[in-house]
């Protein structure tokens, strides 16, 4: 599929030439009738919208948005983008209380943090996952992300002075996903950066970027995030050059294109200030830094390229850094969709469907055998995890893993 960097237009839908190259990527289709496709549900649906809003609008709900679509798109159509603005301007109907539970990270983690072992514990139940399934309808199939009991953000504070050491400085967004469920990722991260002579300050005030609220119907809450995060951005120094890393692809294009495209935030004066992290380290290490591995380092990785990432462009930066360390046995896996789509998967309804896209490449992994997943994804890792029993790290925590 072609990498293109996404720079922002607004419902280009007439570039679209009817090809249905869209059609032919898009992993809904293959295994869900009652979705007509990105075609239907985008270009050509815009066209009929401009007569009749709701043409479509009942099978708009069944994008995942996970963006394969317009990174297969010949003439640069925003597909994924003319969907999921079309349920933003019609689907007026307030989200279920179960979306409104899956889509409110920041609430759910702050709330858990402090009885994390008791709430990893309840949710592993399978009485509890049955009652959320008759109640909730959030499948009782589906195995939920542990919390940490202490925070990315109390831990990084705790090393504020020390990391104001170093001459050269990163703000790092570390996302709702570091904060509450894994700190580790964002130390492994700090790591990495120390190694490279770079500090590591918090953005502070940061909230969850809102990609979860925009699929769930809750735009209006995103755009609150979405202009709160853009000042934390320039308040950081990102206006003037300072660098926003970032370690989940889809808080990255968010971020940097849902925010003007969808919800219409301008970003254009912090936008290229927000970068992935293994870019960033990439860039680095191509440019003379040098980093000291563990001389006995061995590991088989396979690495998966996030639906995001591949949006982005940018999955070529994770794949050479981790061909980068010594001793790693490297296998890139063939462009897949994982099936989970954030909140998608863990919906009833759309639990099936979720499990039957993501089959392929649950067997990729299965024929490689890695002794780790690498994927720059958090919800791609529990879906992965879930579904194959293999270990996923994001490629940072390899990388931190590998050096000395």
């Amino acid at each position: 599929m072609r990498h293109q960097e996404k720079t922002s237009s607004k419902h280009n839908f007439e570039e679209c030439m009817k090809c249905t190259v869209c059609t032919v990527y898009c992993p809904v289709l293959q295994v869900n009738p009652r979705y007509p496709g990105p075609k239907q549900a985008g270009p050509d649906g815009e066209r009929l919208r401009l007569k009749d809003p709701y043409f479509f609008h009942y099978a708009l709900k069944y994008c995942m948005n996970c963006k394969r679509c317009e990174v297969a798109c010949p003439s640069g159509v925003d597909v994924a983008d003319l969907i999921q603005s079309a349920r933003i301007r019609y689907d007026h109907s307030a989200p279920k209380l179960r979306d409104r539970i899956l889509a409110s990270t920041d609430l759910m983690g702050t709330v858990t943090r402090p009885l994390a072992p008791v709430v990893n514990g309840v949710t592993g139940l399978g009485l509890t996952r049955s009652v959320l399934d008759a109640t909730l309808q959030i499948d009782h199939r589906r195995v939920f992300p542990k919390y940490s009991g202490c925070s990315f953000e109390f831990w990084l504070k705790r090393r504020a002075k020390e990391q104001a050491m170093y001459l050269d400085q990163v703000a790092y967004f570390h996302g709702c996903y570091v904060n509450y469920n894994y700190p580790q990722l964002g130390k492994d991260l700090v790591k990495v950066l120390n190694a490279l002579g770079v500090g590591v300050q918090l953005l502070d005030g940061e909230k969850c970027c809102g990609i979860a609220m925009i699929t769930n119907g809750m735009s209006a809450r995103a755009t609150k995030n979405a202009v709160h995060n853009i000042e934390c951005l320039r308040k950081a120094g990102a206006a003037t050059g300072m660098k926003v890393l970032t370690t989940s692809s889809s808080c990255t294009m968010t971020l940097r294109d849902e925010y003007p495209n969808l919800l219409g935030v301008d970003n254009a004066d912090v936008r290229d200030a927000v970068q992935m992290a293994t870019r960033f380290v990439f860039e680095r290490l191509e440019a003379g830094a040098t980093l000291r591995f563990k001389p006995d380092y061995h590991k088989k990785v396979a690495y998966h390229v996030p639906c995001h990432m591949e949006r982005l462009g940018w999955g070529v930066f994770s794949e050479r850094l981790l061909r980068m360390i010594p001793g790693v046995e490297f296998t890139l896996l063939d462009s897949a969709c994982c099936g989970i789509a954030g909140t998608y998967g863990f919906k009833k309804e759309n639990y099936e469907a979720s499990q039957a896209i993501g089959a392929p490449l649950f067997e990729q992994i299965r024929a490689v055998d890695p002794e780790v997943v690498a994927c720059d994804c958090e919800t791609c890792k529990w879906q992965i995890e879930m579904s194959t029993g293999y270990s996923v790290q994001n490629p940072i925590s390899i990388l931190a893993d590998a050096i000395l």
